[in-house]
């Protein structure tokens, strides 16, 4: 079995593939290192012979979670890397280590999905965007807050903006003018991001006609899918490169 983790700033996605079929047996989305270790312990017959991740944390935080993947399955953990050129896909960063590995790898597996020209459009913590070109070249991207972030925002430093996460789920049943401040906070960010999404159709319309694939993936990104009906939902994406970056055979 091949466990995956993609450790982002606030949560661990993981996933275990069973080694024959590479799909999925048992997946989830954790919020600590020991959260990581509980569950995968408590999943039966579990028996790891593999392990790759990708991690935007520091190297400090990442190390200490292979040596608990170690210590506790015995596994050696492969670490995606930055690079200047996988599968075709060149790295247009002008230093390509500060590209973040969770972009990188959602523009691999984009672009392997697509086989040509792609936009990749990733919302979570921060909301992405990725140009990639059909002969594969990376022509850059944007760098946004996404809802999260401009959520606490506005509940950090606007002292009357307090609500629980079930209202602001509810608040998101609709679009319409909000009559309330949590209506009025998470519908005016969601219309940010759909705005973030139509330039982003906008600009690959000028390099590429409508001859390019789009991609969302990453926690939010069903929260814009219906203003990009022809894009493809991708919520593995990450995942999709991260086995091309860290191939186990």
């Amino acid at each position: 079995m091949i466990l995956e983790l993609d450790c982002g700033n606030s949560f661990i996605k993981w996933r275990v593939l069973d080694s024959e079929k590479a799909t999925a047996s048992a997946e989830g989305i954790v919020g600590s290192d020991l959260a990581l270790i509980e569950s995968l312990v408590a999943l039966p017959g579990l028996l790891l012979t593999r392990c790759r991740l990708v991690s935007v944390r520091a190297l400090e935080e990442t190390s200490k979670l292979v040596a608990a993947l170690h210590e506790a399955f015995g596994v050696t953990v492969s670490c995606a890397a930055p690079a200047r050129q996988v599968a075709g896909v060149r790295n247009g960063y002008e230093d390509f280590e500060r590209l973040g590995l969770d972009r990188w790898l959602a523009m691999l597996g984009g672009f392997k999905l697509a086989q040509g020209a792609c936009l990749v459009l990733d919302f979570g913590t921060a909301a992405t965007a990725d140009f990639i070109a059909a002969d594969g070249e990376h022509l850059g991207g944007f760098i946004c807050p996404g809802m999260p972030l401009m959520r606490n925002q506005l509940r950090t430093h606007t002292r009357k903006i307090r609500y629980d996460d079930a209202s602001a789920e509810r608040a998101l049943e609709r679009l319409s003018p909000g009559r309330t401040t949590v209506e009025a906070v998470e519908r005016g960010c969601t219309l940010m991001l759909r705005g973030f999404v139509l330039t982003q159709l906008e600009l690959a319309r000028g390099y590429w006609g409508d001859d390019f694939t789009v991609f969302l993936t990453g926690g939010d990104a069903e929260l814009v899918s219906d203003a990009v009906p022809q894009a493809r939902l991708v919520p593995d994406l990450v995942f999709v490169g991260l086995a091309m970056a860290c191939p186990l055979s």
